[in-house]
C-alpha cells in the first residue's frame, strides 16, 4: 500500500489538520490512526444490519445487507432484553428476507433519559446448519423536524418536541491526535458529557471508530454527525459569509467528497445515535450545495440534515444554522426549518499544568479564574431561555476539551480537569429542558422609561461605588447613557468619552428571594457593584439588553429598603451605551 497525504494543499476531505498548525487548525495525523483488521468471512454471510424504527413507531425493521443467499435459507433472529425490560429473550425464525419486522409490541422508546438497547443474534441457517452469525443492537427511536402546538417547527424525538444541547466534540487528544489512547478514554469523556447534563453531542470534523456511537447509544446521547471537510490552501474553497457563489471544486474533487460522504453515511447509518447529518461546516470547501444536502436527505430519509452550519445559507436543510460567540443567538422561526444554534461560547481558561503550550492559548472570550469561567457559562444558559421561547431547537457548546492552543473546554486538553462544577452545571442544563422561565421586573431600565443617574466622565475618588459616596457633584442624567448609533437602543443621554461612572439608588419593598438578574446593555467593558459589592465584570459589548448573572455576595448585599447600583463603563471604539437594571427569576409554569 502505497499513500501520499497532501494534507492541506489538496482539496480531500482532511478535517482539522494543517502543515502549519494555528488556531483552530491542528497538527496534522499520517498513517492508519483507527483500528484496521482482516476477518475471513464464507460465501454465505450477513455484511450489515440497519434497525430502522417505522414513523408510527409501532415496530423496528432491521434492514439486512447479506451475501449469497438462496432459496429457502433461513434467518433465526435472538433479542435479549435489558435487565428491567422484559428480561430475558426472544427468538423467531422465517424465511430469509432482506427486511426483518420484530414481532415484538413492547420494545421501549430510546431517549437520552432512558436509553434502552436491544442486543441483537442473527444467524443465516441453510439445511439446520448455521452458516453465518453476527451480534449488534438495535433501539427504537424517531428523529424529525415538525411544527409543536404553537405552530412553531422544532425538533422532535419520537414524535415529541425536544431541545438537544452539546457540545462541539472535536475527538483530539495530546498522547494521539485524532488517536484516542484508549477506549475508556473515549468513553469517558461521554461519560463526562452525561454527568453535566448534556443529551446530545456534534461529532465536529471527524468520524470516530465505531465503539464512540455504540457508547452514545448505550449512554444516551443523540449525536450530529460532520462530515470531515476539505479545501485547498489557496484555491478559493472557503466560502465566506454572505457570498453567493459556492467553492470552486474541480470534477475530480467533488467526486472524491461524495465517495467519502458516502462511506461515511454507510459505515455510521447503523447507529441509531446519529439524528443528524452535517455535510458542510462553515463554508469549509462548501460546493454545489443544495445538490449535496438533497442527495443526503434521499439516501437516508430517516435522518435529518443540516443546512451548512453557520455562515452561508442556501435555503436548504431541515435547520437553519447560526455560529455565534459568545452568543447566545438564534435565526428568527421560520414555516418550514428548524432553528439551531450550531456553535456558541467558547469560553476560554488557560489553567497552568494542563496546557499543549506554555504561550499563545486562547478563547472566543477569556477568563482568569474558574469562577469568572463558570458565571460568565451560567449567563449565557440563562439568555437561551427566551430563545427557546421563540424557537431556538437545539445548542452546540464549544467545546468538549481545550483543543491544542484552544483552551475553550470543558475539561483540560489532558482529561485531568474538568473546569466546572459537574452538579451546578447539570442543574443548569436541566433548567433548560422545562418551561422557560419567567423574567419579573424589580429594578427599572431605561429601555420604555427614562430612569435617573448620577454621572462624570471624570475619575472619581476612591471609594465611588460606595452606598455612603458623596455623589453630588456629579451631573444628573435620564435614560441609557451613549451614542444615538448604538444597535438595539435609543440613547437618551449622549455619552462619547473613553469612560463614564454611574450611580443610582433604588428602594425595595422586601428582600428579594430567589434568583436575581442584572439586565444590562453594555459596550464595551463594564463593572457593576450592588451597595458597594462587585456583582459583574462584563467583557466586549452586547447588541441588546441582556440578563446578567450576579455574583452571590452582591445578590445577598440586596435588602428592603435603599440599595445603590454603581458601574463603570470603558469604551475604545464604534459606538457605546450603558444602562442596567435588575430582573427576578420566577419559574415557568
Amino acid at each position: 500500500m502505497r499513500v501520499w497525504d497532501p494534507t492541506d494543499k489538496g482539496s480531500q476531505p482532511r478535517g482539522k489538520q494543517k502543515l502549519n498548525q494555528e488556531g483552530i487548525w491542528y497538527t496534522p495525523v499520517t498513517g492508519i490512526w483507527q483500528t484496521v483488521w482482516m476477518e475471513p468471512v464464507g460465501e454465505t454471510r450477513i455484511n450489515s444490519i440497519e434497525p430502522i424504527t417505522d414513523p408510527d413507531l409501532n415496530s423496528v425493521s432491521l434492514h439486512f445487507n447479506s451475501s449469497g443467499i438462496k432459496d429457502g435459507d433461513m434467518i433465526r433472529v435472538q433479542i435479549d432484553y435489558p435487565q428491567g425490560h422484559n428480561s430475558g429473550s426472544a427468538t423467531s425464525e422465517q424465511i430469509y428476507k432482506d427486511v426483518y419486522r420484530i414481532p415484538q409490541s413492547d420494545i421501549k422508546l430510546w431517549t437520552p433519559e432512558l436509553p434502552v438497547v436491544y442486543k441483537l443474534t442473527v444467524s443465516l441457517i441453510r439445511d439446520n446448519k448455521t452458516l453465518d452469525t453476527v451480534q449488534s443492537y438495535f433501539t427504537k427511536r424517531t428523529v424529525t423536524a415538525a411544527k409543536d402546538d404553537e405552530g412553531v417547527m422544532r425538533l422532535m424525538l419520537n414524535g415529541k418536541p425536544y431541545f438537544q444541547i452539546g457540545p462541539l466534540d472535536q475527538g483530539w487528544w495530546p498522547d494521539g491526535l485524532l488517536t484516542p489512547p484508549s477506549d475508556a478514554a473515549m468513553k469517558y469523556d461521554l461519560e463526562v458529557l452525561k454527568k453535566v447534563g448534556m443529551n446530545m453531542v456534534r461529532k465536529h470534523i471527524k468520524v470516530e471508530p465505531a465503539r464512540y456511537y455504540q457508547y452514545c447509544d448505550e449512554l444516551g446521547l443523540i449525536v450530529w454527525q460532520d462530515m470531515p471537510s476539505g479545501m485547498a490552501d489557496g484555491r478559493r474553497q472557503q466560502v465566506q459569509p454572505n457570498q453567493k457563489t459556492d467553492a470552486i471544486f474541480s470534477d475530480a474533487d467533488k467526486k472524491q467528497f461524495r465517495v467519502e460522504l458516502k462511506a461515511m453515511i454507510d459505515h455510521l447509518r447503523v447507529f441509531p445515535c446519529i439524528a443528524v447529518w452535517v455535510p458542510f461546516n462553515e463554508g469549509w470547501g462548501q460546493h454545489d450545495t443544495n445538490d449535496i444536502l438533497k442527495w443526503v436527505k434521499e439516501y437516508d430519509p430517516t435522518r435529518l440534515v443540516n443546512g451548512p452550519s453557520g455562515w452561508t445559507d442556501r435555503g436548504y436543510g431541515d435547520m437553519k444554522d447560526m455560529h455565534s460567540y459568545p452568543g447566545p443567538g438564534m435565526f428568527p422561526a421560520m414555516p418550514d426549518r428548524v432553528s439551531v444554534l450550531g456553535e456558541y461560547g467558547g469560553l476560554g481558561l488557560a489553567l497552568e499544568g494542563h496546557l499543549w503550550k506554555d504561550s499563545k492559548n486562547w478563547g472566543y472570550r477569556s477568563f482568569k479564574t474558574t469562577d469568572e469561567l463558570r458565571q460568565n457559562y451560567h449567563q449565557l444558559l440563562l439568555r437561551m431561555h427566551t430563545l427557546i421561547g421563540k424557537g431556538l431547537a437545539a445548542a452546540v457548546y464549544t467545546q468538549t476539551t481545550d483543543v491544542e492552543i484552544e483552551i475553550n473546554g470543558l475539561m483540560t486538553y489532558d482529561r485531568e480537569v474538568i473546569k466546572f462544577d459537574v452538579s451546578e452545571t447539570a442543574k443548569w442544563h436541566k433548567a433548560l429542558f422545562g418551561p422557560p422561565p419567567v423574567y419579573k421586573e424589580l429594578v427599572a431600565t431605561s429601555e420604555t422609561t427614562p430612569q435617573t443617574w448620577r454621572f462624570t466622565t471624570a475619575k472619581p475618588g476612591d471609594g465611588w461605588q460606595k452606598p455612603d459616596f458623596d455623589s453630588a457633584a456629579w451631573s444628573e442624567g435620564k435614560g441609557g447613557f451613549g451614542t444615538k448609533d448604538t444597535p438595539g437602543v435609543v440613547a437618551r443621554t449622549e455619552w462619547k468619552s473613553p469612560d463614564i461612572w454611574l450611580r443610582r439608588s433604588f428602594d425595595l419593598k422586601d428582600k428579594p428571594e430567589g434568583e436575581v438578574l442584572l439586565r444590562v446593555h453594555h459596550d464595551e467593558d463594564a463593572e457593576i457593584y450592588i451597595n458597594g459589592i462587585l456583582a459583574a465584570k462584563q467583557g466586549g459589548y452586547t447588541t441588546s439588553y441582556v440578563e446578567v448573572a450576579i455574583s452571590d455576595e452582591a445578590r445577598k448585599s440586596l435588602k428592603a429598603g435603599a440599595n445603590t447600583i454603581a458601574i463603570h463603563c470603558h469604551q475604545t471604539r464604534g459606538g457605546q451605551y450603558i444602562d442596567a437594571g435588575f430582573v427576578r427569576v420566577v419559574p415557568g409554569k
